[in-house]
Formats: structure tokens, sequence, C-alpha cells
């Protein structure tokens, strides 16, 4: 079965301020690899993405990483991934993260990739995606924690010019 994308495990971002003190909001999701496998019907191969986090339109995602929480299965290999935004840049918050058992047991975080700056999504909602880049032996269970923090960059636009109260006066 060829490499695809993955988007039933995606979750969405909560936290958004339609406030003028708007303040950055941490999101995470847990991805399961075991439902990752299930949902593709087969093996995890080199340039599956998996969605993670859904991000509003105007939102810029400040920094974002991995943390494997449990350990993928002992027999997975050189099983390497990337994060970032799929059709920007999808190694732009984490990338060569080598996450098979022996190299990532529970409670590792992944290394934040060189030069990593925040992304400005624009007027249409994408995803923070993990791109599986290359893998020998394919894990079939284990649990991968995706965070980032967000920032609603949206106009703020203008106040009301008029309300109920002004007509009972």
């Amino acid at each position: 079965m060829a490499a695809g994308t993955i988007s039933d495990l995606v979750v969405a971002a909560r936290g958004t301020s339609t406030t003028p003190s708007r303040s950055p909001y941490f999101v995470e999701a847990s991805i399961d690899i075991a439902a990752a496998v299930a949902s593709k019907g087969g093996v995890l191969e080199a340039g599956e993405i998996i969605q993670a986090i859904t991000v509003p339109a105007n939102t810029m995602i400040m920094t974002a990483g991995i943390e494997v929480t449990t350990a993928v299965d002992g027999s997975s290999a050189d099983s390497v991934l990337s994060l970032g935004v799929t059709g920007g840049d999808v190694d732009r918050f984490v990338g060569g993260f080598e996450f098979d058992a022996a190299d990532a047991p529970a409670g590792t975080y992944a290394t934040m990739a060189d030069g990593s700056a925040p992304v400005i999504i624009g007027s249409t909602a994408d995803t923070i995606d993990i791109e599986l880049d290359s893998i020998s032996t394919a894990p079939i269970t284990g649990v991968l924690r995706v965070f980032a923090v967000l920032l609603d960059v949206d106009a703020l636009g203008g106040g009301a010019d008029e309300v109920d109260r002004d007509q009972l006066a």
C-alpha cells in the first residue's frame, strides 16, 4: 500500500481568543501509532503524513515539538520523522528525529530543528503534521505527543458603533 495522508487522528486547536488582549495558547495531540496503522489499513512507510493538530486560519505557530510518551515497539528500526506544515516546511520544527525504541524511550523529546522559527497560517486553516522520513522496520505500537504554542493573529476588527442600551435611552 502506498504512502499517503492519515487525517482521522487530527485534533483541532482550541483556545483561540476574540479579545484584543490575545495571548499564546498551548495545544497537544496524542498520536497512537497503532491507530495510525489501523487507519491506513497496513504498515506505515516512508513518505507517510500523519496530521496531528488543525491550526485555524490567521494563526501563528510559535513553536511545536514531539515527546515520546509510550516507546514504539522494540522491533522497529531506523524510524525517522519530521514535524512541520506539509505544503510549507515539513521539517520546520523537528527534523530527522529517530523515534525507534532503541533511540527514543518514553519521555524522550525531539530536538528542535536548526533555524526553527514561527510560521503564520494564512487565510485557510492548515495542519501540523508528522512526516515519516525513513523506516527500515515499521513501528506498530507506541504513542507520540505532538504539542504547539499558537497565537491568533487575525485582525482585531472594529468596535460596535451602536448597542441596544443606546436605543433604550
